[in-house]
């Protein structure tokens, strides 16, 4: 658990140091400079991707890796008062997802489901660069 608290800090620096390397979530209005609200979002965006993978009948392994990283960063910075509103925070980023999700893959619109895609991608891609693998 230390070496996950380890790397928490050192994502939180980088964050920090970095405005550029947090996830893309303003439609939800928090503040993304919190490491706490951006692991938070980035852990409901890959349960979204995990839940979505595997209603699709794809390999959810990878989705699934993703999700127990992220959530293992949460849980080493994760202050024990704020329970409620990581767990809100979780689930309006899954949902946000899961929306962009389902309409990248049945939309009958191709430029609807085109954006929805590159926006889902983007969300993941800020989240996924957070992580060591």
């Amino acid at each position: 658990m230390e070496l996950v608290r380890s790397l928490a800090i050192i994502a939180c620096l980088a964050l920090a140091g970095k405005g550029s390397a947090a996830p893309e979530d303003q439609s939800l209005g928090h503040a993304l400079s919190d490491p706490v609200v951006i692991f938070a979002g980035c852990a409901g965006r890959f349960s979204a991707e995990l839940e979505h993978r595997w209603l699709m009948s794809r390999d959810p392994g990878r989705a699934r890796h993703r999700r127990q990283a992220m959530v293992d960063l949460l849980d080493a910075v994760r202050p024990s008062d704020r329970g409620p509103e990581i767990l809100a925070r979780r689930l309006e980023a899954k949902h946000a997802q899961a929306q962009l999700l389902q309409r990248a893959e049945f939309s009958t619109d191709p430029a609807e489901a085109r954006m929805a895609r590159q926006r889902a991608r983007r969300a993941v891609a800020g989240c996924e660069a957070l992580l060591l693998s």
